[in-house]
C-alpha cells in the first residue's frame, strides 16, 4: 500500500514538472495552422515595427485615412499566424476605418520567444509606432482575440483610446488554467498569469465584449464575467451557437458597426 502510494505521488510530481518546464509550449502555439487558404481582398502594407534588443514584429498596414478614420490594432490569440486572420479582416476593412494587424515574437517568422512581458511590450512597440504614424490615441480602438484580449487590457490601462473590442476573453490565465488542469496547482506553478479581471477597473473607455456561449476553449461565464466587472459605457454581443472562433456573421458585423458608431 505505501509503495503504491510513492509510486502515485512521484508520478503526480513528474506531471507538475512537466507541466511547469513546459507550460510556455502548452500555451503559446506560433506554428498551428488552421488557415483555409483565404485570400486577402485589401490592401495593405507589410510593416516591420522596432521592439527591444533591436528586434522587429511583422504587421499588415491597412489604410484608408489616418486623420478622418479611427484605426484598429488587432491583437491575435495564441495560436497560428497573420494569414490565419484573413476571413476577418476581408470584413473589416468593409468598415470606414484603417486596421493594423501584428504577429507577436515568435509568431509568423518574428525572431524571439513569446512570454507574457514579451507580449505586453510588443503591444506597446506597436502603439508607439502608430502614434507615430500620425493617428492619434483618441483615434485607435484595440481589438483583442482570445490571448489578445490579456494583451489588450494591459496596454489599455488608463489610456483614453476610442474603445476597446474583446473577443472571447478569460478572465486570468490562472482560471482558464485551473480549466484545463484542475488537478495541478495552477496559481503556484504558472508564469503568464494575464490577469485581465484584475485590469478592468483601470479602463474607462467603451468595450465591447463578445462571447460564444458554445465555447469550449474559454468558458462563457468568463467573457460574461468580463463584462459585467467592465466600466461603462460598455456592449456585448453573445451569440447562443458561437464557438470559441466566433462566426463572422451578419450579426457580429451588425455589433461591431453599432459599436464603431457608438465611439
Amino acid at each position: 500500500m505505501l509503495t503504491t502510494a510513492v509510486i502515485i505521488i512521484c508520478c503526480y510530481l513528474v506531471v507538475v514538472a512537466f507541466v511547469f518546464f513546459n507550460q510556455r509550449n502548452l500555451l503559446y502555439h506560433p506554428f498551428e495552422n488552421n488557415y483555409n487558404k483565404d485570400e486577402a481582398n485589401f490592401s495593405y502594407d507589410e510593416v516591420f515595427i522596432p521592439t527591444s534588443n533591436e528586434r522587429y514584429i511583422k504587421g499588415w498596414f491597412h489604410k484608408k485615412d489616418l486623420k478622418k478614420n479611427k484605426t484598429l490594432v488587432f491583437f491575435h490569440g495564441n495560436a497560428g499566424n497573420l494569414e490565419n486572420r484573413i476571413y476577418k479582416l476581408n470584413l473589416i476593412k468593409d468598415f470606414e476605418i484603417n486596421f493594423l494587424i501584428v504577429a507577436y515574437r515568435g509568431f509568423s517568422g518574428n525572431k524571439g520567444e513569446p512570454t507574457e512581458t514579451g507580449l505586453y511590450e510588443d503591444a506597446r512597440s506597436t502603439l508607439d509606432w502608430i502614434v507615430k504614424q500620425g493617428v492619434s490615441e483618441d483615434k485607435i480602438i484595440l481589438y483583442g482575440e482570445s490571448l489578445g484580449t490579456g494583451v489588450s487590457t494591459e496596454v489599455a490601462q488608463n489610456k483614453k483610446f476610442a474603445g476597446i473590442i474583446l473577443e472571447s476573453p478569460f478572465t486570468s490565465m490562472v482560471d482558464a488554467g485551473k480549466f484545463y488542469y484542475f488537478y495541478l496547482p495552477v496559481s503556484l506553478l504558472l508564469k503568464d498569469r494575464y490577469e485581465t479581471i484584475r485590469k478592468l477597473k483601470n479602463i474607462r473607455i467603451p468595450m465591447l465584449v463578445m462571447h460564444g456561449k458554445r465555447d469550449k476553449i474559454v468558458p462563457f461565464h468568463m467573457g460574461k464575467k468580463v463584462f459585467e466587472e467592465a466600466n461603462d459605457p460598455k456592449y456585448s454581443y453573445f451569440p447562443k451557437e458561437d464557438d470559441h472562433m466566433m462566426d463572422y456573421n451578419e450579426n457580429l458585423l451588425k455589433a461591431l458597426n453599432n459599436f464603431f458608431n457608438s465611439i
